[in-house]
């Protein structure tokens, strides 16, 4: 298994990131943190440059904390056309974000970064998968924003909850989507071990 006698801490609130650890047999310690993210997709930091980029800065704002662990941040960010859609801040801007999702297929980009406080060694990276959304009908998007699951996730819907019902197929690791690749993680914790 993953990590074998080492504490882990998860630097982030994320709910769907503890479920996905404990599902593999891993109870981390959690430590969610603040941190000043990468908001925008520039020339010189595409998507999957900027969930890296977050994931280390939240596994950083963590570390120091803890001496004698492994340390994992993680950043997912969903992208359309160059446009990145994050967390909504609003119920309207969830409507807008799921409008524009609706019929088209986009990328869901996550990105973990894991560092060894005891070695002082890190390792990071991203993984991408594409979702396709059925034709979202207008009274099938309000009633999705109603059930409030769009409120605290990337691209206004959740994959393992309701918003399973927004999506036609995946290209690529459900888990990516989730907010927390297992193939990517597994990859890894691998090199991160062998260092």
């Amino acid at each position: 298994m993953l990590f074998a006698n080492r504490q882990i801490v998860l630097a982030s609130a994320s709910p769907r990131r503890l479920e996905i650890l404990r599902q593999i047999g891993i109870e981390p310690a959690l430590c969610p943190v603040e941190a000043a993210e990468y908001k925008t997709l520039t020339e010189s930091m595409d998507a999957e440059a900027l969930v890296s980029a977050n994931a280390a800065l939240k596994a950083r704002a963590a570390a120091p904390r803890y001496p004698n662990a492994v340390v994992l941040g993680a950043d997912t960010v969903v992208v359309l056309d160059n446009t990145l859609y994050g967390k909504p801040a609003h119920k309207a801007e969830a409507r807008d974000m799921l409008r524009s999702l609706s019929g088209k297929t986009h990328r869901v980009y996550t990105g973990i970064c894991l560092i060894d406080t005891k070695k002082g060694q890190s390792i990071g990276g991203a993984d991408i998968c594409e979702v396709a959304f059925h034709h979202l009908s207008d009274p099938e998007i309000e009633a999705y924003l109603d059930t409030g699951e769009p409120l605290d996730k990337a691209g206004a819907y959740g994959i393992q909850g309701k918003g399973a019902l927004l999506v036609e197929k995946i290209n690529g690791d459900y888990y990516t989507v989730m907010g927390l690749s297992l193939s990517l993680l597994r990859r890894l914790s691998r090199v991160l071990e062998r260092a």
